[in-house]
């Protein structure tokens, strides 16, 4: 019986879903994906108990291992002020720290319309443009808004150009099936490139594009660490660990 028991459990854990997987991508554009489906474990970070930007994955692995969990996977997390405040809705841990931007004018990517918001707790997540948000009574845990869409609906924004000319390393997320998909650009892509590998090769029902430039990465499972520029909101995996 016993024998029974330990070999059932051996089967279900080797049939359970990854709660974290990542790979890497050479075509149709070099890039890095993590996709995440336990959105109990995953969490956006700003300011630190002393009411200060973590700023970078250094800062914030520290907070996180000091709390006893071990951060697997980090990202830039939407667009911010020089302040590195917010431009748009955030919220943390149940706390709203800045509202929904509703604003369809003003300079810069987070501006293009449609712009959208990624929210999710801890059973569901969901990536809608702002005005379909705005409608949704979600109780969100967390959520950032940002912008532009890059897919909504299964559709690539009307607003891309195929043969755009500005080239940039991007990050974005997209949804299928309630998994999250994390993807930045290994190498300078235009936006239609880029929602394009949302689209096509992920197959993503929506996706929210993060930022530009400024993106960057933290993957264990990847063996990445950007650390070239300050950041604003970040979004972290993490899970418990043996305190150090």
């Amino acid at each position: 019986m016993k024998a029974s028991f330990l070999a059932l459990s051996l089967f279900a854990a080797q049939q359970a879903p990854a709660k974290l997987r990542s790979w890497e991508s050479e075509e149709p554009i070099q890039s890095a994906v993590v996709e995440v489906r336990d959105f109990k474990n995953l969490g956006l970070y700003l300011y630190s108990p002393q009411n200060t930007p973590y700023l970078t994955f250094s800062r914030l692995e520290a907070a996180l291992r000091k709390g006893c969990r071990s951060m697997q996977f980090a990202m830039n997390a939407g667009m911010y002020h020089s302040d590195f405040s917010p431009v748009g809705l955030y919220v943390e841990n149940g706390q709203q720290l800045r509202e929904l931007n509703k604003a369809k004018h003003g300079f810069g990517n987070f501006f293009i319309q449609p712009n959208g918001v990624l929210a999710w707790n801890d059973q569901k997540a969901l990536i809608q443009t702002t005005e379909a948000f705005q409608r949704n009574h979600f109780k969100a845990k967390y959520a950032t808004q940002s912008g532009p869409m890059l897919v909504i609906n299964g559709r690539i924004n009307t607003n891309f150009l195929q043969d755009a000319s500005s080239h940039k390393i991007r990050n974005g997320v997209g949804i299928k099936d309630q998994k999250l998909y994390f993807v930045i650009s290994r190498e300078p892509v235009t936006f239609y490139q880029f929602a394009s590998y949302f689209k096509d090769s992920l197959k993503t029902d929506n996706a929210l594009y993060l930022d530009g430039s400024i993106s960057s990465i933290y993957s264990t499972g990847l063996n990445l660490h950007d650390a070239s520029r300050d950041l604003g909101p970040m979004l972290a995996y993490s899970e418990p660990s043996a305190c150090k």
